[in-house]
Order: structure tokens, then sequence, then C-alpha cells
């Protein structure tokens, strides 16, 4: 008997155990590979009988401790057929505390703490710290070569055929299927060309293990980041590729090792990079240094790989990053171990800024179709219940989208071949419905038949849920009772592991087989254990957002948590957990309700694209219809999906959602990494309205997925595939769909990079989309005469009304063939008609070809293309390379192509000499009306006017002329043309032969010029008014920014004499802006013979051109005296009526009486008007003066000093009344009597306005005493002269001496009126009114004086003049006045009308006291008091 049997004690029990174990070495094979990982189980024990072999993996696993020791002995008891009695001797002898002896006895004790397991080479203490040996190089290369064979051989052992647990296929740990790989975007290339990772293979296709490293170039560091999700295999790819590498297949790489994030994560200290090899990998068995030094060497033939590095840990401290990590940075950036190969796996999310710009990312994309179907073929291999499980997936959707994740394909192959043995066929639809009754299949699967170990699935979930809140996924011995851990060990839910804690130590780790089986016991856990109650429950059930974030160094580890929670709520799941909560159904089912009840408050809020998806998989996995519909209702009608990944699975569980839902629905795909066969999961989705995938992901294996998908979708209306990089074979399998789907109103296949005849090809369809309204094939890249085959497309297909293509954009625009009822319901006699006319009537196409590198013979091309096509709407060429001969055949060709708009042909290199051509080219197009052309700005523009319609009939042509005659001026119809011809360089010596070329377009009706912006000089000006009588009556002619001098801008008012159409004449001299204008109710109809045998419209035409006024206006212009005599001398001959406009900063005073010494000249001249323009203080009396110099002044009208105006009769009009007005020209008293003197001379004033001035009191009292020398027969207006009471009590002491005044009105107030009405002759009654003037008793006597002397005045009215009753009453005792009626009110205050009597007893009422009578008089007070007295 062994040592360890002689100290625990118990002979017989030892050799039972023995005698037990022997039976079955594969299985104890096994559970030493689970409890020791690192164990070489054959290399020194082939020589050995079976029965020291078991005895001596037995004293291995003593030694480990007591808790691997009782995890043992429960797992023998668990799995193999042990007697009743012997297995109480082993649970109570062995498997508890105080059957494990301490005892062990001098050998127990003299192992050392650090011992290893059998078979592991004990790693060196320090690489560093041995002095290096002398060797030669062959001895070197010997060691280097013996450590490299020992690593291959290590990896060999470790990647044996593993031992199925009890009741697995032996296949179950065997099988392996490659899944989908694909680059996820191009890598920034390194200076030599070497690009990790390059995949040169299209999407979807099978990647051999040799694909992903490219070894052609050894510089550099080479990285490669391996993306997916959780359970699409990383971790089992990284273990595929050492085991590959140990059985010869990766023969580039000499030395490969893997290493886990979850377990470097452990390592607190700083290592070295001969540490992380040798101390946690595998030591050699001598000298280190030599060992490292040769891989240093060859480092471009070694491969790291480091899996799960989404779970790097990074401290929050400020020190940076941990230990691990900082090591894996520096074996990126290649400042260790320069140009090795480093690979690392991480889930979606955000990765460490260690990785270098140049790294190659590879994503995972899962199981396609073909791949599940192999795997579950090799799953089931030479087993009767393969093809069941064949037709199982092929009739279970859900279950095949499911398969989409390969940990999940597993789960299925596993509940399949535990089902079908016992289940009809079909079962898996009911049994295997959503990812959580999965899981729960595979632990009825994996538990004994008849039984389930409810508690110990319970404690297991426990241990999963506190991991999952404490971010911990490897636990030890003491974090799960040994129980559990045979449990699970029993079970496959865990498995084992060394984890190497530092030089010389390793211990035993333990993790769940999934991060995803940990979720789902936790949920277990959460769902029936009675320590959790529905409150901490529903805590769990949160959303997680697949959205990188900045602050998140680390992704969670419970995203599908809620997800097992929201699948445990549903009523299939209920007796299962149930009978884990041992049959407390009632709290189960409050938990299950619970659960609903938040989903259903996520489902009604606003969440983004990752969290709708998320929700999704929640809401399909509850099985609650009534959910599902509230969901699907709640969906915003956009519904976008930006910048994060998606599987088959997420579009599948979506489609699911929206089968529930009854309004249409857009999805948009932006940036969203896609797996090649997603499409497939939206067959049959009849809410899709809108659907556009953006993604350089999709391909052509993409493509066809979609092409089968489409024809499905009843109610998709638009279609988007944008930035990929499909080809002609992808687009052959979408060209075949596209038919089959007639209700498509818009189609997008933007920035796919396709050549010239894949878009001729998918162009081909338009005429079998009756619907289809926009057709986008924008930034593809096609060539000149692809161009013009779309165009002839364009033109012959009945349904396009715009083709657009401007550099990259290329837009089909349609107007699908509508039927109205008004159509459907026209009398049948209307309908031949309409045969007739359909041409007329026939569809409009506008075609915009822009920068598209169209030369000479493209323009002849197309002139020929679109001849034989339907009307244009609008033809837009600009930006091409037609030049002076594609212009010119445009321009001819252009009154035959029936544009109805537009033709632009800017920016094709047209010259001076081709504007003549366009201009002589385009002279006989009647439909022209506008013409712009600037060869600064490169335009070159045609606008044309509907073709005229037929000519009318003499009746209805009759009283159109007759309506014409009732209109007024501005209502008649329009009809001309403009003629831009702008910014092109012109000079005097091209306008003949620009006349020439423009003399066959005014024929055509009036026309408009305008050569702004050109070099005409002054010899241009003169030599084009030469050239204006030969061009007809044009409408208007624009001369500005030419250069032109002074004398030129006089010269051109010539132009009144010599144009019978020119009427307004404005020129700007600063600005250059000179602008010739006809009569702007003039038009064609009536100098184009349309009119002429008519007299009475003749007749009125001629009346029409005696009554306009014609109009110079001339402004920022210096006036001086010999320019205004050349002006007047030239406007003498001008026929008027004339308007003349002056404007200038200022007119001195010797030009103003210049221009008003030839007004006598200009007996035409209707206005004069000098705006914003500064005058003299004498000029007022220029001004004045005209009144009596020049009779035919009316009116004249000065205001401010800057702005005068006169207006002047006509010679037809008899002399009268003139007026004057004077305002704010700052007269004061120093000029009221020159003034007056120049306003006496005047024969009658009817008005005469000086208000705002600067008079006063002493002005105004002047202005008084010469008021009778001033024929004013109107008003006199002297407000606002800042006067006060002297200037009132004054105005009543002048009344006597001006006998034709009939009314004076004074307000001192706010208002500040002073205003004189007078009469032609002498009044007998005046009418004075003041108000607000403020009196005091002072002034009273003063008022009385010129009362008494006022005997024409009869009314005087006083208003808030600060009179009371006192003083009213001493005013009337001293007015002396001779028999007659005199009224005086007061609106002051309010008395009653009192009689002459009353009247004298108020004014003696200070001598004699009558109380009564007093009393009496005050109640009848009222706000107007009115005294009349008669004297007599």
């Amino acid at each position: 008997m062994d040592p360890v049997g002689l100290q625990l004690g118990n002979k017989n029990l030892w050799s039972c155990l023995v005698r037990l174990l022997t039976k079955d070495p594969e299985w104890l094979n096994a559970k030493m590979k689970f409890f020791l990982p690192n164990t070489d189980l054959d290399s020194r024990n082939e020589t050995l009988d079976p029965e020291q072999r078991v005895i001596l993996q037995l004293n291995k696993l003593h030694v480990q401790g007591s808790d691997t020791w009782q995890s043992f002995i429960h797992c023998v008891c668990m799995q193999l057929e042990v007697p009743l009695d012997l297995e109480v001797l082993l649970l109570s002898t062995f498997g508890c505390d105080d059957g494990f002896t301490s005892q062990l006895g001098a050998e127990g004790k003299s192992q050392p703490e650090s011992q290893l397991h059998h078979g592991l080479k004990r790693p060196h203490q320090s690489c560093g710290s041995s002095p290096r040996r002398k060797q030669c190089k062959k001895q070197q290369l010997e060691l280097a070569k013996k450590y490299l064979q020992l690593l291959r051989t290590s990896a060999q052992q470790r990647y044996r055929s593993q031992i199925p647990g009890s009741g697995q296929p032996h296949a179950f740990h065997q099988v392996y299927v490659p899944p989908i790989l694909r680059r996820a975007t191009a890598s920034l290339d390194t200076p030599e060309g070497a690009v990790m990772g390059d995949l040169k293979v299209e999407d979807g296709a099978d990647v051999s293990i040799s694909d992903l490293f490219n070894t052609r170039v050894n510089k550099g560091p080479r990285v490669t980041v391996l993306l997916g999700k959780a359970g699409m295999g990383k971790t089992t790819l990284a273990h595929r590729l050492c085991q590959k590498w140990a059985e010869g297949h990766l023969n580039c790489f000499q030395a490969l090792f893997l290493f886990e994030f979850r377990q470097l994560n452990l390592i607190t200290r700083f290592l070295t990079p001969s540490e992380l090899l040798f101390d946690l990998y595998l030591s050699p068995e001598s000298d280190h240094d030599t060992v490292f030094q040769y891989l240093e060497k060859n480092a471009d033939q070694v491969l790291l790989i480091f899996d799960g590095l989404d779970e790097a840990l990074q401290p929050m401290g400020p020190d940076g990053p941990g230990p691990v990590l900082t090591l894996f940075s520096h074996l990126c950036n290649g400042t260790l171990l320069p140009g090795c190969r480093v690979m690392a796996t991480s889930r979606p999310g955000k990765l460490p800024a260690c990785l270098p710009a140049e790294a190659a990312m590879v994503h995972m994309l899962g199981f396609d179709g073909p791949r599940v179907e192999e795997y579950v073929n090799h799953f089931f291999s030479a087993q009767p219940s393969r093809e069941g499980a064949l037709v199982e997936l092929q009739t279970n959707g859900r279950l095949r989208s499911l398969c989409a994740v390969p940990a999940l394909c597993q789960v299925a192959c596993l509940c399949l071949h535990h089902l079908l043995p016992d289940h009809a066929p079909g079962q898996s639809v009911a049994l295997l419905p959503t990812m959580t009754q999965l899981y729960m299949q595979m632990v009825l699967a994996l538990s004994p038949p008849g039984h389930l170990p409810t508690s110990s699935l319970l404690d297991l979930g426990e241990v999963a849920l506190r991991g999952l809140e404490t971010g911990k996924v490897i636990f030890y011995a003491k974090d799960i009772a040994p129980p559990l851990i045979a449990f699970g060990a029993t079970h496959s839910l865990l498995t084992s592991f060394c984890v190497p804690t530092g030089p010389g130590h390793q211990q035993t780790g333990y993790a769940f087989t999934h991060l995803s089986l940990q979720e789902f016991l936790a949920a277990l856990h959460l769902m029936a254990s009675p320590k959790v109650n529905k409150d901490t429950l529903t805590q769990y059930v949160t959303l997680h957002s697949r959205w990188v974030q900045r602050t998140k160094a680390r992704l969670g580890l419970s995203d599908h948590l809620p997800t097992f929670l929201a699948g445990l709520a549903s009523c299939t799941c209920r007796p299962f957990l149930s009978h884990l909560a041992q049959g407390n159904e009632d709290c189960v089912g409050a938990k299950q309700a619970a659960v609903v009840q938040v989903l259903k408050k996520l489902a009604t809020r606003k969440l983004t694209g990752p969290k709708v998806v998320e929700l999704c998989h929640c809401v399909d996995e509850t099985q609650e219809p009534e959910l599902a519909s509230l969901t699907a209702q709640s969906l915003p009608y956009q519904l976008p999906f930006h910048n994060f990944p998606l599987t088959c699975t997420d579009l599948a569980t979506l489609t699911n959602i929206l089968e529930h839902r009854e309004a249409p629905i857009h999805l948009d795909f932006d940036g969203c990494p896609l797996e090649p066969h997603c499409p497939e999961a939206l067959v049959g989705c009849g809410q899709i309205e809108n659907l556009s995938f953006r993604s350089r992901k999709c391909g052509d294996t993409f493509a066809e997925a979609l092409s089968r998908s489409l024809p499905t979708m009843g109610r998709l209306q638009m279609l988007g595939l944008a930035g990929s990089k499909i080809t002609a074979r992808g687009i052959s399998h979408l060209v075949k769909a596209l038919p089959l789907c007639p209700q498509l109103k818009e189609v997008s296949f933007r920035d796919n990079q396709l050549s010239d005849q894949v878009v001729l090809n998918i162009v081909e369809v338009l005429p079998h989309l009756p619907r289809l309204r926009k057709l986008d094939l924008s930034s593809n890249s096609i060539c000149v005469s692809t161009l013009l085959c779309l165009a002839r497309v364009a033109v012959t297909c009945p349904t396009v009304r715009m083709l657009q293509a401007r550099e990259a954009d290329l837009i089909f625009l349609l107007s699908p063939p509508t039927e109205t009822t008004a159509e459907l319901q026209r009398a049948p006699d209307l309908q031949e008609s309409d045969g007739q006319r359909k041409g007329a009537q026939s569809r409009s196409l506008t075609l915009r070809l822009q920068k598209c590198q169209l030369q000479v013979h493209d323009a002849e091309a197309l002139i020929a293309l679109l001849q034989e096509g339907p009307h244009l709407e609008e033809v837009d060429l600009s930006g091409n390379q037609l030049e002076d001969e594609g212009c010119r055949l445009m321009a001819e060709a252009a009154s035959q192509l029936h544009i109805a708009r537009k033709l632009d042909l800017s920016d094709n290199g047209l010259s001076v000499a081709g504007v003549h051509c366009v201009l002589r080219a385009v002279s006989a197009c009647w439909t022209l009306a506008e013409l712009h052309i600037s060869l600064q700005h490169k335009t070159v523009i045609f606008m044309f006017a509907q073709e005229p319609e037929e000519q009318k009939g003499p009746q209805e042509r009759a009283a159109f002329l007759d309506s014409l005659m009732l209109q007024m001026p501005s209502e008649l119809p329009l009809s001309s043309r403009r003629m831009r011809l702008t910014h092109c360089g012109l000079q005097a010596k091209h306008l003949e032969q620009l006349c020439k070329a423009l003399g066959g377009s005014c024929h055509l009706g009036h026309l408009h010029l305008d050569f702004s912006g050109n070099a005409l000089g002054d010899e241009g000006a003169a030599r084009l008014a030469q050239l204006l009588p030969g061009l007809g009556a044009l409408q208007s002619l624009n001369l500005s920014e030419n250069g032109l001098s002074l004398d030129a801008v006089l010269g051109l008012v010539q132009c009144f004499s010599t144009l019978q159409w020119l009427f307004r004449l404005d020129i700007s001299f600063e600005s250059q802006h000179i602008l010739l204008r006809g009569d702007k109710t003039s038009r064609d109809m009536w100098a184009t013979g349309s009119l002429p045998d008519f007299p009475a419209a003749a007749e009125f035409l001629g009346f029409r051109q005696r009554c306009i006024p014609r109009s110079l206006c001339l402004s920022e212009c210096p006036l001086e005296p010999p320019s205004l005599t050349r002006l007047c001398a030239t406007l003498k001959d001008c026929p008027g009526p004339l308007e003349l406009q002056l404007s200038c900063e200022f007119l001195s005073d010797q030009s103003l009486e210049t221009l008003l010494d030839c007004l006598p000249q200009l007996p035409q001249l209707s206005l004069l008007q000098l705006s914003q323009t500064g005058l003299s203080p004498k000029s007022p009396f220029l001004l004045a003066n005209t009144l009596s110099l020049c009779p035919r002044v009316k009116k004249v009208d000065l205001r401010s000093l800057h702005h005068a105006t006169l207006h002047f009769r006509s010679n037809q009009e008899e002399e009268g009344m003139c007026c004057g007005r004077f305002t704010g020209c700052s007269l004061s008293q120093e000029h009221v009597e020159s003034f007056c003197w120049l306003l006496s001379k005047c024969k009658d004033l009817s008005q005469v306005d000086l208000s705002a001035n600067l008079l006063g009191d002493s002005g105004l009292r002047c202005l008084l005493e010469c008021l009778p020398q001033v024929p004013i027969s109107g008003l006199l207006d002297l407000s606002h002269n800042s006067v006060s009471q002297e200037s009132a009590l004054y105005l009543v002491e002048t009344l006597p001496s001006c006998p034709r005044v009939r009314e004076a009105s004074v307000n001192l107030g706010s208002e500040q009126s002073f205003r004189i009405h007078f009469s032609r002759e002498d009044q007998a009654g005046k009418t004075l009114r003041l108000s607000e003037c403020s009196f005091r008793p002072e002034h009273v006597s003063r008022l009385a004086t010129g009362l008494s002397q006022s005997l024409q005045l009869t009314e005087l009215t006083l208003t808030q003049c600060c009179l009371g009753q006192k003083q009213l009453a001493i005013l009337l005792s001293l007015v002396g006045r001779p028999a007659g009626l005199f009224s005086l009110r007061d609106s002051t205050r309010h008395t009653e009308k009192l009689s002459f009597p009353r009247l004298e007893a108020c004014a003696l009422g200070f001598k004699k006291k009558r109380k009564k009578e007093r009393k009496k008089e005050r109640k009848k007070v009222s706000e107007d008091t009115e005294l009349r007295t008669k004297i007599n």
C-alpha cells in the first residue's frame, strides 16, 4: 500500500477506491485533466501497471489540498457506479473536512508549498539573474531547438482528444467548423507595405488559418485583432490556432504562445517578456537567457496570442495602464520583441489605445446556413439521429437563426441529441423556441434522467451571480464548495485550468464553460431562489447599449442576463422554475409578471438603436404576444441603426417583433458591421417600407441574400445600398430581384464602385418598375460613353423626367404614369382630340450633365439624340469642355429641341469671339426669353418662354383688343427678351459686330440689353449711342461698370432726343451705375406689328408717349456750373414732360444759380429734384426767388437744406397760385425782411411753410410786421420756431393791421404750432385760438388791450392758458369794445353760459358779496365755460 493510503488510515477504503478507478482509467484521466490542467498523463506512466498508475494519480490529487480532494470524491460518487455502502464511506471519510487528515507524516510535510504537478517543468526563478554562460553558437542553437520541441510537445499533449462527459456525444469536444471571418476596415499600410490580417477572400467565404497572417515582410509590429460577439468562437479559434501549430500546419512560426487576459489580470507586478514566456507559459530546462535571445533574434517567427482583450483591466489611478496591459502595449508597438506577431481576440467595444494604427481588424460573424449544416453533420456523424437533426433545423426557423451563433449551435446540437430519441419529429419548435429555453433544455440534457439537482443548480447560480456582480470570471477552490465543483465538473458546467501566480507558483482555477452559461445560471438563481425578491430582481432587467462609451474601459459581463431573465419570464418556463423553487409557483409567477411589467415600461420609451435591439431580444424571449405588439407599435417610424455590429440573430429577432406591427417602418443601417447573410433574416417582413444599408462590409454574398429577401417585402418602397464593395456578381442578383418588387418608388446604389456595364444593367430595369420615382447611381465613376448611353435611356424610357449627372452624382427622377378621375370621365367626343394633342401633352425631360468632360463630338451626338426625344424642360451642360464650337452647336439647336425653360452652357470655355456666334445662333429663336453670358464668371445661360399659342379668331382678337383699351397701363401683358452680356471684356471694337448679331433679336420683341461690367469706355459709349437707333425699340440698356467719364455720361443724355423708346435714364457716376429704360408698361405687342392696323391702338400709343414723363436721374456726380449748363443745353431738345433728379454731396450757390437760370430754357420740365444734396444757407433765398422769376414754378419745397423739389406747370396750364415750403432751413430774425421781400414779389402765394426754423420771438415779431406786404391767400405755418407767450401776445396786437387774416391758432405746448390762415379779401370776423400759452397775471392787461383794438375779432378760445375765473373777470372788465357780438370760450374751466347782467355781476362781485348767488352758480359748473356778452 502507498504511503498516502497508510496515512489515510483506512486500508480497505483506499483499496476499494483504487480498484474502482482501475476499471475506468479514461474517466480518471479526464478528471485529472480537469483538476490538474497542466498534468502530463503519459510522459512517465506508460511503464506502470494500471493500479500503480491510479495510485500515482490519486497521490497527485491528494497533495493539492482538501478542496480539490473533496471535489474529486464527490465526482466519483456522482458519475461512477459506486455501491451505496462504499459511497457512504467515501463521502463520510474523504468528502468532508474531518475526513481529510492533516497528519500526512514527514513525507507530506517535506513537500514544499510550491510543489508543481508531475510532468511540469519547474520554472526558473529569474531569467536575468543567472550569469550568462559562454557557449558556442551550436550549443545555443541546440538549446533553443530543444525548447521549441518541448513547446510543441506540450501543446500536442494539451490538445489531445478529450474525454466526453457522461451522456455527451464524442463529437461534443471535437467538432470544429470555422466561422465566417471578414476583414473590418482597410488598415494603414506600414512603410514596407505589409498589412496584417489581409484576407484575400470575398465576404462569407471560408478563410483558412494561414490567411490570417501575411509573413512576406519581417519588419515592424504586426498586430491582428479578432473581433466577435460573445459565443462567436474567439477563444475556440485561438486554441485551434495553437493546436494547428502543434500539428505542424503553421510552419511560418517556430514558437506560439497563448495567454488569456482573464488569467493575466491576476498578475499585479510588472513583467519582462522572458518572465511572460517562461514563468507564465513554459520554462526551458536550462539557460533561459540563451533561449530568449534566440526568440528575440527570430521574433518574426514568434506568434503571441492574447485571448479576451476586452477583459483587460485598466486601473483607475493616475499611474497608467496595468502591468500586463503595459507589456501588451510594448509588444504591439515593437519596443519589446520587435517583429513578433501579435494576435488578440476581443468583443466589439472600446479597445485599448495601445493598438497601433496599422493593426488589422478581423470580424468573426458566426455561422451561415451551410456552416450550421456542416457542424450538425460533424456533431451527429455516424449517428442515426443526424438526419432528424437536419430536418429539425430546416423546419424550425427560430432554431436555425439561433444556430448562427456557434456557441448556441453547440448547445442546440446537444439538446437535439438528447431530445430526438425520445420525442417525435418537429418537437424542437415547441421545446427550443428561444435561447433561454435552449439553455434550459441543455441543463436538463446534462442532468441525470428523471433527476434535476435543484439545490446544486441554485447554489451554482448564486456563485455565478456573485461573479457577475464583482466582475469575476475565474474562481478558486475557496470560492466554490467542493460539492458544487464536482457538480459542475460532472455536468460540464465548469472548466479548470492552471493560473500562474508567480515564479514557480500555480493554482487551479475554475470558470464556467462560457460566459453566457454563467449569465443563465445567475438568471436561474434570481428567478427561482427564495433569497431574491421581485424588487431585487427588477433591478437586473436593464438594457445595455452596444455603443462604445469613452469612459467605459471594459465591457460588462452581464450583457445577456436581462435576456435570460426575460426568457425565464415565459409561461413555458414556469414548470421548470417552479420545480427549482420547490413548488413555490406563486413566487415564480410574481417574479415573471414583474419582469414583463418592466419590459412594458421600457417598450414605451424612446431608445437608441442598440437598446432597441436588446429590447427586441428580451421581448422575443418572453413569447408574450401582447408585449410584442406593444413594443412593435411603440417603435418610431424612422428607426436608425448606426455604427454598432448586428448579427443574423439580431435581425431575425427584430423581424419577429415587427410581425406584430400594423404601420409601416423605415429601417436605416448606417455603418453597422453586418453578417453577409443578415438580409435573409428579413424574409417576409411586410412592415418594412424603407430599407437602406450603408457599409463597406456589404459585398456580393450580402447582395445575393438581399435579393432573396426583397420580393417577400410587400410594402417596400425605398431600397438603399450605399458605400458597399458589391461587384457585378452581386448586382446581377439584385437586378433579377428588382422587377419582382413593382411597388418600389426609390432605389439607391450610391458609392458602390460599380463598373460601366453594371450601371447599364441596372438602368435596364427602369421599364419594369412602374412606380419608381428615383434611381440614384451616384459615386460610381462612369465614363462619358456610358453617360451618353444613360442619356439615351432617359430619352427613350417614357417614365424618366430627369437625368442629373454632376461629377460623382448620377440620379434618375421618374414620373410614373397616372390616370385621374377627370380624364376617365371625359366625353367620348373629346377623346379624339386627345390623340391629336398627344405631343403637346407628352412628358417633359430635364437633362443635367454637369462637369462630365463632354466635348464637341459629344455635343453633336447629344443633339442628335435629343432631337428624337420628348420636349425638354431643362438642359444643363455646364462645367464641360464644349468651347466655342460646342456652344454654337447647342445654341443653334435650341430652337429645334423645344426647351421649355433653361439651357445652361456655363463653364465650357466660351471666348469673346464665341459670344458673337452664340448671339447669331439664337437670333431666330422665338422662345428665347433671356440670355446671360458672363465670361468672367463663366456663365452662359439661356432662358426660354413657352411657345406662343395659335392665332385666335377675329372675334376673339377684337374682344381682346377692347379689353386692352379698358386696362390700366400697368396691367398690359408682358413680352420681352433679355440679353445680358456682362463681364465679358467687351470693348468698342466689338460693338458693331455685336449689334449686327443682336439685330435679329430686336424684331422678336422689346429687348433688354445688359452690357455691364465690360470695358467699353467713352469710345464705346459714343459708338453705342450711334448704333442704338438701329436696334429698334429696347426695353432697357445697362451700361454700368464700363469706365465712363463724366463727359461720356452727359453725352448719353442726348439719347433722350434720338431714342423714342427711352423714358428713364439712371446714372450713378461714382458707382458707375448707368441704366437706360423704356416705358415699363410698353410691351412688344405694340411694336411687333400685332396692332398697327387699328387706329384706336395707334392713337392710344401716341397718347401714352405724350403723357408718360421722361426721367433723368443723375447722382453721385460733381455738378459744377459748366456741367449743369451742358446738361440743360442737351435737355433743351428733349421731348417732354421731363423729370430731372439730381444728387451730389454738395451743390454750391453758383451751381444752384446756374441751374435755376437755365429753367426758362426747359419748357418741358415738370419736376426738378435735388435729393440728398447739401445746400448752402443762401439756397432758400435763391429758391424763393424762382417763385417770381419763373412763372411756371408752382411749388418750391426745401427741407433741411438737403432736399429740394420744384414742381412746374405745363405749357398748357394757366398761371395760378404757387406755394413755398422752407422747413428746417435755419432761418432767423436777420433773414426775415429779405425773405419777405422776395415773397412779396410773387403775385399769388397760396401757402408758405416756415416751420422748424430759428425765428424765435424776435423773428416772428419781425415777420408779423412784414405780413401786410406778402400776398398770401392761404396758410402761413410758423410752427416749431421756439416762440413764447410774447409771440402770442404780439399776434393779438398785430391782428388789427392784417385785415385779410381770418383765423389764427397758437399752441405753445408739446404741439408747438403757430398757424395763420388768410383770405383773398378782408375778413369781417376773425377767430383766435390760444392753447397752453401759460399766461401770467401781468399778461392780462396786455391781452385785454389787444382784444380791445381788434375790432374784427369775434371769437376767442383759450385752452389751458392758466387763467382762472378771477383773471377772466379782470380780462373782461378791461376789454373795451364798441357795440357788437364777442364770444370768449375757456376750455380749462367748466361753467354755465352766462348772460351779460350776470357776467357784469361776476365782474363786480368783488365789490358786493352775494353768497347765496355764488353758491347757486357753483352747482352748475361744467367742463366748458362760455361767456357771451352783448354790448348795447
